[in-house]
């Protein structure tokens, strides 16, 4: 607005300066305005004078006086500013359409303050806007309001009552004052300084600026950016139409819109007129209206607003998925509390039980040897001295499955002896198993190459998942140790250590978990089988730590088979088949 506004007062200046009166000029002679316009070119150069603000003489390039008050031989006379005369002058080429309509509408002073309308009535009227309009030339046809403009040309008119005829009034013929600009002044002065005064930011624009004549055959009068102009103006983010559309338009009621508030379309509110200015004078139905555009530097503001749209949309978005995923999570975490919370009640309950049967058979030893019922010392004595290893065998093992949960747990890779460890166990693990029924059988190659990792941890290990087989290797009563060297491509030599049995097995659905810590399949507790639930799972970690491997293989009713993978080196020399390789293989 304030742009407008100021170029409204920029092109308007020299119609003060004459003082055309209320009279519209019928007091005044010639000479009056020629001097007033001297006046008013030489205090325009001054900055002395605030009232001359926007004055600016290059503005106007000429000023007229059309005399179509001689009636059939009108004279167009120059006021010369500089020489200070009044000289006859011919009718230029581009002048010619607008005298010749202002020539038609010189029959009185009424007919005159009209002229901006069209010479032919608009085929449609709209009855609604018949107030309106009337409205509208009330405010247009005064004297004081008299000014017209033509932006073809571009120029100001002004109807003049004949200073020879002052007592025809109203009622006789005028003549006019044609204020000619100057197109070059105000496409390459005016409108640059309008658009850094106003859209100037920093070094430069802030907003890309075009002045653009549209019609029939649109003209550029000014941009601000090369390239930016009549091909791109459909995306500005803002279009004002200088001049304003005539009062009786449909657009002319816009601001009467806004006044009375109401809802605009989407695509309005970056689009409206001028407030303020003369009366356009519509010579044809195909003149052009300038209009201003502007697209902010950096993207089109309604591209920005969708992409400002866009990205909180995103943001939304991935706030919302973030929730939804902190949601699942929760849900998943808290489901698996309550797994942990039932596999740790059960631990409770198994370790109690794995507790209760040693105490309470080395109670019973102690009880009958305190009361002399124990002919068989030596026998009393073994079954304390077996409980008593069992409950520090599980107190080892929790100790350890913690310590290695905690990573306390350090181990030393170093090349061992597959064959002390087998001796080790015929010494101490085997022989309960006997005890207990078992039969054990060991399948081991002549030569076995030594093997890398800790030899206490695969010991453990061993211990751990011979027992695990005598706990679940049901009415069968057999266990089968087996030993193999493979050559892996990757690994080089291994050294495969297998412990089968020919229990219940294990369901498909359970082999995912069975290294689990606390653990326990759904058949095992339903056969009430005792049981920590940690051998497995510690044995499993134990060859992680090392560098081995713990595998599986199970059929449901025919047993199981765990095989320790271990680095190995050397070869082997040969090996011996027996029917624990024959009961392994089968799985």
């Amino acid at each position: 607005m304030k742009w407008h506004l100021d170029l409204y007062g920029e092109l308007s200046t020299i119609c003060i300066g004459l003082q055309v009166g209320p009279d519209s000029g019928a007091n005044d002679q010639w000479d009056d305005y020629l001097r007033r316009y001297v006046e008013w070119k030489r205090a325009a150069t001054s900055s002395t004078f605030v009232e001359n603000i926007y004055s600016n003489p290059d503005v106007v390039s000429d000023i007229y006086i059309w005399e179509t008050s001689h009636g059939t031989d009108p004279r167009l006379l120059r006021l010369n500013g500089d020489t200070a005369r009044i000289e006859r002058s011919a009718v230029r080429a581009e002048l010619q359409p607008l005298l010749a309509h202002l020539q038609r509408k010189a029959s009185n002073l009424r007919a005159a303050l009209r002229a901006w309308e069209a010479d032919a009535p608009p085929t449609d009227v709209d009855p609604n806007a018949e107030l309106e309009a009337s409205l509208a030339h009330k405010l247009r046809s005064t004297a004081i309001t008299g000014w017209q403009f033509d932006e073809s040309i571009p120029a100001i008119v002004h109807p003049i009552v004949h200073h020879g005829q002052k007592s025809s009034g109203s009622q006789g013929p005028v003549d006019w004052f044609v204020i000619v600009l100057n197109r070059r002044t105000i496409e390459q002065r005016v409108f640059p300084g309008l658009a850094q005064r106003y859209f100037g930011a920093g070094q430069g624009l802030e907003y890309k600026l075009a002045v653009v004549s549209v019609g029939k055959t649109s003209r550029l009068l000014y941009s601000s950016d090369p390239g930016f102009g009549i091909a791109d103006v459909s995306s500005s983010d803002s279009v004002m139409n200088i001049f304003g559309p005539p009062p009786e338009s449909m657009e002319g009621s816009f601001w009467q819109s806004v006044k009375n508030k109401e809802s605009l379309r989407g695509e309005e509110w970056h689009s409206f007129s001028g407030p303020v200015w003369f009366p356009v004078i519509h010579r044809t139905s195909e003149g052009a209206l300038w209009m201003l555009f502007l697209q902010h530097r950096t993207a089109p503001l309604q591209a920005s607003i969708t992409r400002v749209w866009r990205g909180n949309l995103i943001v939304g978005g991935a706030v919302l998925l973030l929730l939804a995923t902190s949601m699942f999570l929760l849900v998943i975490a808290t489901q698996r509390v309550r797994a942990v919370a039932a596999l740790q009640m059960d631990f409770v309950t198994s370790i109690s039980h794995e507790l209760r049967t040693p105490l309470a058979a080395m109670l019973s030893a102690g009880q009958n040897i305190a009361d002399g019922f124990a002919p068989d010392m030596p026998r009393y004595g073994s079954i304390i001295t077996n409980q008593s290893r069992q409950l520090i065998d599980l107190v080892d093992q929790i100790l350890l499955f913690a310590a290695m949960k905690d990573g306390k747990k350090e181990y030393v890779i170093e090349p061992f002896e597959v064959e002390g460890i087998l001796k080790t166990l015929q010494k101490t693990t085997l022989p309960i198993l006997e005890q207990q029924g078992f039969t054990v059988e060991v399948d081991v190659p002549e030569d076995i190459p030594a093997a890398l990792g800790d030899n206490k941890g695969v010991l453990r290990c061993m211990r751990n998942l011979l027992e695990n087989a005598a706990k679940y290797g049901g009415d069968a009563r057999w266990i089968g140790i087996r030993v193999e060297v493979n050559e892996l491509t990757n690994w080089g030599k291994e050294v495969a250590i297998s412990i089968a049995d020919q229990g219940i097995g294990v369901d498909h659905h359970e082999l995912e978990h069975i290294f689990d810590p606390f653990y326990r399949g759904a058949r095992v507790l339903a056969a009430q089988i005792h049981g920590s639930g940690l051998g497995l799972a510690v044995a499993h970690q134990i060859m992680k730590a090392i560098g081995g491997k713990l595998a599986v293989k199970s059929q449901e009713g025919k047993g199981r088979v765990f095989t320790l993978h271990l680095r190995g080196s050397g070869k082997a020399q040969s090996t011996t088949r027996g029917k624990a390789a024959e009961a392994i293989a089968s799985l």
